[in-house]
């Protein structure tokens, strides 16, 4: 067929469509159900707007757990949303929250009036004010003022979703120019090309070739097809700046979309569901037809249920309604992620390019390792074992489809971002948590393959970049200069660091291959745990980056330090938790650390005013990482350090540390430390609260810290926690009163400063008795994590 201009409604493109998606004439359904007033609703406490402001890089818009579309405004920012600007470009279908670099943004839809003349949406970009935004989980609302002068007029646009669309509903003033624009061509991350065909007088297709998040990566094509619930009355397209009425057909590199107008002087709202797919246009097809169909009133209320259904898994008493609102966020925050990857019919485009369907699992995608192995894993795992367990096998399929394991995936590709080997403990804390069963041997030798080599040359993957000397000399050596051979980042550059991440993934990888009984491997890891000595200095006392000739290298000042990713020596110098024991020994015996650890706190001051200390001693920027003494709550290098203290036989300073860093998150758009990385910080947040943490991630230990409810009952999966819940308590707990005095499970005493997994899953409540004062408890020379053997 030739497209020549806007098809009639009765054509058989027209028949095809309406056949293809079985919807018929409209997308409506009868609404279900809202919630009554007064019902007590956990999503009424959670603020999307946390962290949309100073680089936390969250969005505000609509989602459900773990859903492929992430339907949200963007206002310029780099990532999306940022709360101090005041005009919309458009909403588009995927955001991750709490990205450092651009990625997603795709077919940005902005409703307008009037006239079509301008192609670039930072041109054609609606005003808006916040008094007009609303946002809650799955939902978000917001006025736009389209136009300029006497001929402003005010659009009402509101964003839903479900797992797999986005439903838009535009309430326009009456005029015969209300017009919906689909930019193809415009995102978050580079568009190489654009496809845009409106099908008939309902439905748009795109299809959008994007590339890049921090660097340039291979492209990928994410597909959408967009119906809308009544005809509209003219259409077209644009190409560049050229806007051609009636045409049906835009295709090519630059800037390419669509419009379509509508007659509102009597009817005055359009609705609309937009379907993804990272597969074809089949596969938008068939997401459309299994989850469209609906109301957007009946889309809202489904996701509202949804989100009460994944919050309600926990309980907090106690508190002001402040915490509750900074925690439920920061809850509702670490399920944005990883996202649905499959089609509804289960088809899915792998690493390899080709596309397969899932069987018996849920496909999943974006992988931010690097952040997530620290924490939000861990707390998947907990609360979503059996999305964890699907989440696990999804990345070992990469690396059988892809030819090799991920390190920070986006969609159907390697990035390459970030540094280490942070697959290793992601997967063996999956192991540990008893999420692999069935699929261990399967999981130890794609891990066994990934900490024994490097990718061959033509894989996109770095993997462990620099396996080779690691494993010939004990450590990766920093090579400035050096030219990437891959796009990403490149661990040569990093070599400290890399070799610290190397080596803890080692440490995760030998427990796993001594409880399979490959003794032999077991041990091999195991030594290589003990590689962190390699880049320690004992003239400084602190790590440092060693040259390709074995010598130390970059200023001696940790401070200052070179071969650090995203930090310096004094903020690595705990990233060594599978020998906390053999590291303190390093630096002169647990006086000398908890002298390190105090001046690196600056716990004197601390003391004396945690959150100043927060905001004016630790950060210093969102991306100040180099440069400094101190701890800096915002990065993943310092999630684990003020555990430290469980270590040095003073376990209340890692409550007075950790406290005062849950300072940092409040409910305001300011209020989070730092990118939320796809819920990383978000989850060191709930954790923190809750009073477990995994203190050596990629093993089954928690560490334990004065919780900051006085109860939290958690609703457990009973195939993976027989017992089915835990009820952690702490009567009185407060700024005043946070002092572990006593640790009981299920009435029996707890001296110890840590729990491992199965010893959790074994107790009903966690009982903690608090003080004013520190007490003698978890302060014996065995109440500490023991390091990994």
């Amino acid at each position: 067929m030739r497209w020549t201009g806007r098809p009639c409604l009765r054509t058989a493109t027209a028949v095809t469509v309406a056949a293809l998606l079985g919807l018929g004439g409209a997308l409506g359904a009868p609404a279900v159900r809202a919630s009554e007033p007064g019902e007590d609703r956990l999503t009424d406490l959670v603020n999307p707007f946390i962290g949309s402001e100073r680089e936390g890089n969250t969005f505000p818009g609509a989602a459900v757990p773990f859903g492929m579309v992430q339907f949200s405004p963007d206002t310029g920012h780099n990532t999306g949303y940022d709360y101090s600007d005041d005009r919309v470009r458009g909403f588009s279908l995927v955001h991750l929250s709490g990205v450092g670099c651009r990625l997603g943004g795709d077919l940005p839809v902005l409703p307008t009036t009037g006239e079509v003349t301008l192609t670039d949406h930072a041109k054609y970009a609606a005003r808006f004010d916040h008094a007009t935004e609303k946002a809650s989980p799955g939902y978000y609302r917001v006025g736009l003022r389209s136009g300029t002068g006497g001929d402003a007029s005010v659009i009402d646009a509101e964003l839903t979703a479900t797992g797999r669309t986005g439903v838009q509903r535009y309430t326009f003033p009456a005029t015969d120019k209300a017009n919906v624009l689909l930019n193809a061509g415009q995102a978050l991350h580079r568009t190489v090309s654009t496809k845009v065909e409106i099908l008939d007088d309902r439905t748009v297709r795109t299809a959008i070739t994007g590339s890049g998040f921090c660097q340039a990566t291979r492209p990928y094509t994410v597909h959408t097809l967009t119906r809308f619930d009544r005809p509209f009355t003219t259409s077209g397209t644009w190409r560049g700046d050229t806007v051609t009425a009636g045409s049906t057909r835009s295709a090519g590199p630059g800037r390419g979309g669509a419009y379509v107008r509508f007659d509102t002087t009597k009817d005055r709202t359009v609705e609309a569901t937009t379907a993804l797919s990272y597969v074809d246009a089949r596969g938008a097809a068939v997401n459309l037809r299994s989850e469209g169909g609906r109301s957007f009133d009946g889309v809202r209320d489904g996701a509202r249920r949804a989100w009460e259904d994944r919050l309600d898994d926990v309980r907090v008493q106690g508190g002001d309604p402040t915490l509750r609102r900074t925690f439920y966020s920061s809850l509702y925050r670490s399920f944005l992620a990883p996202n649905l990857g499959n089609d509804a019919d289960g088809r899915y485009t792998g690493w390899d390019r080709k596309v397969h369907r899932a069987k018996g699992f849920t496909y999943y995608q974006n992988w931010s390792l690097w952040d997530t192995y620290r924490t939000q894993a861990q707390l998947l795992a907990l609360l979503a074992p059996r999305e964890s367990r699907d989440m696990a096998l999804s990345v070992l399929t990469v690396g059988e489809e892809g030819g090799w394991l991920p390190k920070w995936g986006y969609g159907t590709v390697e990035t390459n971002i970030m540094t280490g080997d942070p697959v290793t403990p992601f997967l063996t804390n999956a192991y540990q948590q008893g999420l692999l069963e069935g699929h261990e041997e399967r999981a130890y030798r794609a891990l066994r393959r990934n900490a024994d080599g490097v990718p061959p040359a033509d894989s996109p993957a770095v993997g462990r970049e620099a396996n080779a000397e690691y494993v010939a000399g004990g450590f990766v050596p920093t090579i400035k200069g050096r030219p990437h051979a891959k796009p990403g980042d490149s661990d040569y550059d990093h070599g400290a660091s890399a070799t610290l991440e190397y080596a803890l993934s080692d440490a995760m990888l030998a427990q796993m291959a001594r409880d399979l009984g490959h003794e032999a491997d077991a041990a091999r890891y195991a030594a290589r745990a003990q590689n962190y000595r390699r880049v320690f200095d004992p003239s400084t006392g602190f790590f440092r980056a060693r040259d390709a000739s074995g010598a130390f290298t970059g200023v001696a000042d940790p401070a200052r330090s070179t071969g650090f990713h995203e930090g310096t020596s004094w903020q690595y110098q705990w990233l060594v938790p599978q020998d906390l024991p053999g590291m303190i020994g390093l630096i002169g015996g647990r006086k000398a650390a908890n002298d390190r650890l105090d001046a690196f706190f600056a716990y004197e001051r601390l003391l004396k005013d945690p959150g100043r200390t927060a905001r004016e001693v630790w950060v210093n920027g969102p991306y100040a990482y180099y440069n400094a003494a101190t701890y800096n709550p915002q990065n993943e290098p310092d999630l684990i350090a003020p555990y430290t203290y469980l270590s040095t036989g003073q376990p209340w300073k890692t409550t007075d540390v950790v406290h005062a860093a849950l300072t940092l998150f409040t409910d305001t758009p300011t209020g989070m430390t730092g990118n939320d990385d796809l819920g990383t910080m978000s989850a060191w947040h709930v954790l923190s609260s809750i009073g477990i943490f995994p203190v050596q991630p990629g093993s089954d230990t928690w560490g334990l810290s004065t919780p900051v409810f006085e109860r939290t009952d958690l609703v457990l999966d009973r195939r993976f926690h027989p017992l089915g819940r835990l009820t952690v308590t702490a009567p009185g707990t407060s700024d005043t009163a946070r002092y572990i005095r006593s640790v009981r499970g299920d009435g029996a005493a707890l001296d110890r400063t840590y729990l491992t997994t199965g010893a959790l899953r074994g107790i009903r409540e966690l009982a903690f008795t608090v003080g004013a004062e520190p007490s003698g408890w978890g302060t014996a020379a065995d109440a500490a994590p023991p390091a990994l053997k």
